[in-house]
């Protein structure tokens, strides 16, 4: 049966990576996306485990040639998932996970219709910005920036599938899981590979 995709976005500091993390480790037929990036590997990346790694010229061919179902420009690289990767992966019945922000989600709702979205939020907007603050690592621009950013992504919500609220990892976790097993039981993606058990002469 052909593999599920599954989308998750979230404002930074909601705690997406590590319910995203916990979500993997604990079942077996889920695979992170693998992107494309012009970024160099970082000591103890694999090409075609974390990443495929590729020039810029490499990238920008196969953006030109329509390749990417979806790519993004961040810090001065590009990252990008290959529509063909995606769709050989789905063909060998794995279910893939993507971390992608709204317009990616999109674009791959638009190739993928029975992609499920999940969006991530926190209890509320104060706690996004007391987890950002608590991080000690981001300048107050930088904070400024994600903070915008996160608002302006909170406006994409309602055309999501699913949102998951995470007050409490452990329950925000099950939730993750009750969607993905969910999304695995729909009709209309099970029932044309069991109608001709019971409808076959």
């Amino acid at each position: 049966m052909e593999g599920e995709i599954f989308v998750i976005t979230a404002p930074s500091g909601t705690g997406k990576t590590t319910l995203l993390k916990a979500l993997l480790a604990g079942d077996s037929r889920l695979q992170f996306s693998i992107s494309y990036t012009t970024r160099p590997p970082r000591w103890g990346e694999v090409h075609g485990k974390d990443y495929f790694f590729v020039t810029r010229e490499e990238f920008d061919s196969l953006k030109a040639r329509g390749a990417l179902v979806e790519w993004v420009e961040q810090f001065g690289y590009a990252y990008g998932t290959s529509r063909d990767w995606v769709r050989e992966t789905l063909d060998r019945g794995v279910d893939l996970v993507f971390d992608l922000d709204p317009r990616g989600a999109r674009a791959i709702k638009d190739d993928f219709p029975y992609a499920t979205l999940i969006f991530i939020l926190p209890p509320h907007r104060r706690a996004l910005e007391e987890r950002l603050q608590g991080r000690g690592d981001l300048t107050a621009r930088e904070l400024a920036r994600r903070l915008r950013q996160g608002r302006e992504e909170l406006e994409e919500v309602h055309w999501f599938d699913f949102l998951v609220i995470n007050d409490n990892l452990h329950q925000a976790l099950e939730e993750l899981r009750a969607v993905v097993t969910a999304a695995r039981c729909r009709a209309s993606r099970v029932w044309p590979r069991l109608a001709p058990r019971f409808l076959g002469d």
